[in-house]
C-alpha cells in the first residue's frame, strides 16, 4: 500500500470521526431541554443605525446631490440641510413641519464586535510589553550579575507562584490607586508581568540550548559579549523558542478574559452583557468562543507562516 493510498485512509478515518461528532453533538442538543434562538444573534454583532432627518418646517423641496433646501410657503428664509444621505424626497416636494426627508443607514458593530476589538487591542500591547520583559529578565536570568540573577529569579518565582486573577486585582486596586492608572492599563500591565514571566524562562531555555562554541567562536572574532549575543545567540535562540512563544502568546489571548473582573468590557464581559439582554446563553457563548477561536487560529497561523519563512531562510 502506497503512503498516499495511506493518507487517504486516515484522512477518511478523520472524516467519519468528525461527522459522527456532530451527530453525537446535535443529538446531545436535542436531548436538552432548550429552545435555540440563533436570530437573535446578529444584531449584537453589527446592526444598521437609522438617523432619520426631519424637516424643520413646512415649505417646497429643492434636492441638489447632498443639498436640500425647504423653502417655506409664506414669508421667512430658506432652510438648507447639508450632507443628507438616503435623500427620500424630491424636487417640487411640499413637506411639512417633523415629515422624514432622509434616512441614513449606517452599519455599526454590535457589544460583541467591540468586545472582541477590545480583546485585541489588550492583547497586543499585552504581548508586546510581556515580550520586552522576558527578554530582558532572561537575559538577566542568565547573567553572571547576581544582583540582577536573583531579582530576576525572585521575579519569575513570584509570578508563576500567584493566580493572575490576583494579580489582576493587586495591578488594578492596590498599584493602580498609586499610579492612578485606568483599568485598562493596569489590566495590560497584569497581562504582560503575568506573561513576561513565562517568556523570560522560554528564553533562557533558548539561550542555554545555542552550544557554547557559539559564543566562543563570536568572542574570537573579536565581537563583545552584548554583539555575541545580538547577533549570534539571540537570533539562534529565536528560532527554537517560536513554538513555545506563540503558545504562550495563545494562552495571553484567553487570558485575557479575566480582566473582565475589574470591568473591562472585553470579548468576555460583553458575552454576559449580551446574555443578560438575550436570555440566550448557550448561542452567546458558543459565539464568544468561535471568535476568540479564530483569534488564536489567526495567531497560530502567522507563527506557522514565520516558521516556515524563517526554515527557508536557513537553506
Amino acid at each position: 500500500m502506497t503512503v498516499k493510498h495511506k493518507n487517504l485512509i486516515w484522512n477518511g478515518l478523520l472524516v467519519i470521526f468528525l461527522v459522527g461528532m456532530a451527530f453525537g453533538i446535535y443529538g446531545a442538543s436535542v436531548k436538552v431541554d432548550y429552545i435555540w434562538r440563533w436570530e437573535r444573534l446578529p444584531k449584537y454583532i453589527f446592526y444598521t443605525d437609522s438617523q432619520i432627518t426631519k424637516a424643520p418646517i413646512d415649505g417646497m423641496v429643492k434636492v441638489e446631490g447632498n443639498k436640500v433646501t425647504i423653502t417655506p410657503a409664506g414669508r421667512g428664509e430658506p432652510v438648507s440641510l447639508d450632507g443628507m444621505k438616503g435623500v427620500s424626497v424630491k424636487n417640487g416636494d411640499t413637506v411639512t413641519k417633523g415629515s422624514t426627508i432622509a434616512v441614513n443607514n449606517k452599519v455599526k458593530a454590535g457589544p460583541l464586535v467591540v468586545g472582541l476589538l477590545t480583546t485585541l487591542y489588550i492583547s497586543f500591547f499585552s504581548i508586546i510589553f510581556a515580550i520586552i520583559l522576558g527578554i530582558v529578565t532572561g537575559l538577566a536570568r542568565i547573567s553572571g550579575n547576581p544582583f540582577f540573577k536573583k531579582l530576576a529569579v525572585l521575579y519569575i518565582e513570584l509570578i508563576r507562584g500567584t493566580p493572575l486573577l490576583v494579580q489582576i486585582f493587586i495591578f488594578y486596586f492596590f498599584i493602580g490607586t498609586i499610579l492612578n492608572l485606568d483599568r485598562v492599563t493596569a489590566g495590560i500591565a497584569a497581562l504582560a508581568v503575568f506573561t513576561g514571566a513565562y517568556i523570560a524562562e522560554i528564553v533562557r531555555a533558548g539561550i542555554q540550548s545555542i552550544s557554547r562554541g557559539q559564543m566562543e567562536a563570536a568572542r574570537s572574532l573579536g565581537m563583545s559579549y552584548t554583539q555575541a549575543m545580538a547577533l549570534v545567540i539571540l537570533p539562534q535562540a529565536f528560532k527554537r523558542t517560536l513554538p513555545p512563544m506563540a503558545g504562550q502568546f495563545i494562552s495571553l489571548i484567553k487570558d485575557s478574559s479575566l480582566v473582565s473582573v475589574i470591568s473591562i468590557t472585553d470579548l468576555t464581559k460583553a458575552g454576559r452583557e449580551v446574555v443578560a439582554s438575550t436570555f440566550s446563553p448557550f448561542e452567546v457563548w458558543f459565539t464568544v468562543a468561535a471568535l476568540y477561536l479564530i483569534m488564536t487560529s489567526g495567531l497560530s497561523f502567522l507563527v506557522q507562516r514565520l516558521e516556515k519563512r524563517m526554515a527557508q531562510q536557513d537553506r
